[in-house]
């Protein structure tokens, strides 16, 4: 069978899926974006980065709060769709470019705000990801991460990353909120505010966007009706295979 990089099944994954990822409701809307938006606040002279982009819908919400965004992606057919997107809805303030999180090729301290949104657990190099976001941070600049969060329990946590990755072979991991912290302190950044909301997905529209094989959606079912009493109750598993997930919004500052 040939090898691929991590990178490569990334791209392979998500080429085909931009505009599912842009009709998202999970991803177009949210409390997490209303949160952000209130934390992030307007910012006329501001330039923010958008890392890992996907379907754009962070990138278009900063595009009313700060005078400049650039949304990058691993994905060059997710930034076509943001680029059109951007376009279609009158945002002139959104610039995309190719590249992986791990490898920013801005300068240091070049953006006064830094984000991601349901990218991070996609990473080959989460830390590494991190780093980078920080050094092109400006010193009083402002850094924002979402994304869904691991239980802490083992239990649940095998069975989220097990789902994940039967979902999409691209998944690397979900951190707990503990492994987030301990990750941004080392990556040299000052958490001060968490917010942890709980969302519901959709069985079918879940597996539909990304295309999951009937194989794998096969096995996903099949866990889930060998699921325990307490992973059930965790994941509010509902009878048609819907389930709810923790996520969390991480506002900080560089150290």
């Amino acid at each position: 069978m040939p090898a691929t990089s991590h990178d490569n099944l990334v791209v392979s994954q998500y080429d085909s899926r931009a505009a599912a990822y842009l009709r998202s409701t999970v991803h177009a809307s949210g409390p997490d974006l209303v949160w952000i938006a209130e934390r992030v606040g307007h910012r006329p002279e501001a330039i923010a980065l958008d890392v890992g982009c996907g379907g754009g819908h962070l990138s278009f919400l900063l595009a009313g709060l700060v005078g400049h965004v650039v949304a990058c992606d691993l994905s060059r057919p997710m930034l076509q769709t943001v680029a059109a997107e951007a376009d279609r809805r009158g945002l002139r303030n959104i610039a995309v470019r190719e590249m992986a999180a791990e490898d920013l090729a801005f300068a240091p301290a070049s953006f006064d705000v830094v984000t991601t949104r349901y990218s991070a657990h996609h990473w080959r190099h989460w830390q590494g990801g991190l780093q980078a976001m920080r050094r092109v941070l400006k010193p009083q600049g402002l850094a924002v991460f979402a994304d869904v969060v691991a239980p802490e329990d083992a239990l649940p946590d095998t069975w989220l990353q097990s789902l994940e990755l039967l979902r999409d072979p691209s998944h690397v991991r979900n951190a707990s909120l503990q492994e987030w912290k301990k990750a941004l302190a080392s990556s040299g950044f000052a958490v001060l505010e968490v917010t942890r909301f709980r969302l519901r997905l959709e069985f079918a529209s879940w597996l539909e966007r990304m295309r999951t094989s009937p194989v794998h959606a096969a096995a996903i079912r099949s866990l889930q009706l060998l699921a325990s009493a307490e992973v059930a109750e965790y994941f509010s598993l509902e009878e048609d295979g819907s389930f709810s997930i923790d996520t969390a919004v991480i506002l900080a500052r560089p150290l």
